[in-house]
């Protein structure tokens, strides 16, 4: 057999693992990493506990991507959720499923995906150049030929698979410079914008409510007669709007729809919203009878008071501020039209979203090269023979739950494989 010099770059959940799968075939690996250390960014992920993959059937996963997962069918096929658990189980490393099918390692650190990772690529004797840059790809004839590194040096390679990722998250080290090679070779880029992202509100109240988390709640996002509903969880304010698992879960969707929204002429039915479900657990007629007793039990209460049953202390003036009621006034004193009021909000409060946080805010970049440009059984460029893509780096993207991740992990070992093997 003929060996060939595989070079990697990025050493991500995508990059290492496309080291990994290609040094199976005995060929020279060679994984080049621009900071000190690998998997930086997968390090956070998960809040440091690493959300690694999600249970989930294989049609319900792909769903969870913006429209791109049907490109994923062929490197799912090679290596899915099965084969990502078995591959660190086998090494030592017990995993466990939590609520919404959600994968992570016992030990509940981030480090132990990291640690296996690493220890599998000195096993596999792959070499790795650690705080090295590489300043372009060369290419002749329309194949890869090496890499230049930025000490000067060209790495001859038959064979070179990028995986730097996307541009957010910048002080990871994913600044964008994959993107800029493949767009000097020809490849097409797909605007980039930010992916998992806290959303802004028109209403500035939200400021005030800094920090305070809502939890066992729900959200409407709509727009026009669009509407996404999410599940039951948390939302957290911010100082400009929203955020948290719900927010960030549907904030792919909130995004496309802003998008259309520059381009259409601005009436109501092109503003998008976000209706809080503040009691999800109970209908209207329930609410409106649980506030008729609490009001009768706190009769001389003010309302102020009375709410802190439903509600986190430092919404309520919040709250009662929206809903024209005055906080003093005593539980006694609330007539009928005031009640639905209440029960109005608590089921639909409503904000206005004008945008999303800047793209360095958010948790992936949606976007990137474009995916007509790349062979979905191969990772292979459709324009420079030898040239992979995986990861972040390519126009995919999914919510929160593990999926971004898998789809990193798999895109590498098709990468990988098709590399050492082509």
């Amino acid at each position: 057999m003929d060996v060939k010099k595989v070079i990697i770059i990025g050493a991500g959940p995508a990059g290492m693992m496309a080291a990994i799968r290609a040094a199976d075939f005995k060929h020279d690996v060679i994984l080049i990493e621009k900071n000190a250390i690998p998997g930086r960014k997968l390090l956070l992920s998960g809040k440091g506990r690493c959300n690694l993959t999600n249970a989930c059937d294989l049609d319900s996963f792909l769903k969870r991507f913006y429209g791109q997962g049907d490109f994923l069918r062929d490197a799912f096929k090679k290596f899915f959720v099965c084969d990502l658990m078995r591959f660190f189980e086998e090494r030592g490393l017990q995993l466990k499923v939590e609520r919404q099918e959600r994968v992570f390692p016992v030990t509940d650190r981030s480090h132990s995906i990291a640690d296996i990772l690493k220890k599998e690529l000195e096993r596999k004797k792959v070499k790795v150049l650690y705080s090295r840059s590489v300043l372009d790809i060369r290419s002749s004839e329309g194949r890869v030929t090496g890499v230049g590194l930025d000490n000067g040096v060209v790495l001859p390679a038959e064979k070179v698979v990028v995986a730097t990722g996307g541009v957010s998250y910048t002080f990871t080290g994913s600044t964008g410079d994959g993107l800029r090679w493949a767009e000097k070779l020809g490849h097409r880029i797909t605007p980039l914008r930010g992916g998992l992202v806290p959303l802004e509100t028109k209403e500035k109240y939200p400021a005030s409510l800094e920090g305070v988390t809502l939890k066992n709640i729900k959200i409407i996002f709509s727009r026009g007669n669009k509407s996404i509903s999410s599940d039951i969880g948390e939302l957290i304010f911010t100082s400009t709007g929203i955020s948290g698992p719900l927010v960030l879960s549907l904030s792919g969707y909130v995004s496309d729809w802003l998008k259309e929204q520059k381009h259409q002429k601005k009436s109501d039915k092109d503003k998008v919203f976000a209706d809080i479900d503040l009691k999800p657990a109970l209908s209207e007629k329930q609410l409106h009878d649980r506030l008729v007793r609490e009001f009768k039990i706190n009769a001389t209460k003010s309302i102020k008071n009375t709410l802190k049953e439903l509600l986190p202390m430092r919404m309520i003036e919040v709250f009662l501020s929206v809903s024209g009621i005055p906080p003093a006034k005593k539980a006694n004193q609330i007539n009928s039209e005031e009640r639905g009021i209440i029960v109005t909000l608590l089921k639909r409060f409503r904000f206005e979203i004008t945008r999303t946080r800047p793209l360095e805010e958010a948790m992936v970049t949606r976007g990137g090269v474009s995916l007509k440009d790349i062979n979905p059984r191969t990772m292979e460029s459709r324009l420079i023979q030898g040239l992979y893509f995986a990861g972040e780096i390519l126009d995919v993207d999914a919510d929160t739950g593990g999926f971004n991740l898998q789809s990193a992990f798999s895109t590498g070992y098709a990468a990988g494989e098709s590399a050492a093997n082509n």
